[in-house]
């Protein structure tokens, strides 16, 4: 998981992306992740791991700054962080798949998680792009949450309303 988010990492710095530089995530991070039961690793077709993703429960204080309004103002929610596909394996449709199995998971088996929030760096366009192809809406914005001038775009998706209006159209 470690290789994975510090590969994650150097794309980002070679992308000019100043996000997960220095000592976020830092080994204690994912340690926590790991201990609560937060962190998932994605697997391609032939069991070779090939990403890492942490799906936090509340209360998330990365948002108690937030500029923004919620869709949802509840405690009914998750929060996707420290989202990373491995540079060799990049491009081949794991972190749509990867968000994919998180939405699923929470529409089949977790009515009472009512949303699903992310946030990402204010230059981190490729991740910003899968986030709204997943459905996600930009609410808000964060400043200086994981470095003091760091500006990162916050987004939320209300899945059962969505696998709602899927289901209405078809």
């Amino acid at each position: 998981m470690i290789d994975i988010l510090k590969d994650g990492s150097n794309q980002l710095a070679e992308s000019g992306v100043d996000q997960w530089q220095g000592d976020y995530p830092s080994r204690d991070q994912i340690t926590s992740d790991i201990n609560n039961g937060f962190a998932y690793l994605a697997q391609s077709d032939d069991n070779e791991t090939v990403g890492a993703i942490a799906v936090v429960t509340p209360p998330d204080p990365s948002y108690d700054t937030m500029n923004g309004t919620w869709l949802n103002n509840g405690d009914d929610y998750i929060v996707i962080h420290r989202v990373a596909i491995h540079s060799q394996h990049a491009g081949h449709g794991y972190a749509t798949r990867l968000f994919n199995a998180v939405i699923d998971h929470v529409v089949a088996d977790h009515p009472e998680i009512k949303s699903i929030r992310i946030d990402t760096h204010a230059d981190n366009k490729p991740m910003q792009h899968l986030i709204a192809k997943m459905g996600f809406t930009k609410v808000g914005e964060i400043k200086g949450v994981y470095h003091p001038a760091d500006l990162s775009y916050v987004y939320e998706k209300l899945p059962h309303e969505d696998a709602a209006s899927k289901h209405q159209a078809s």
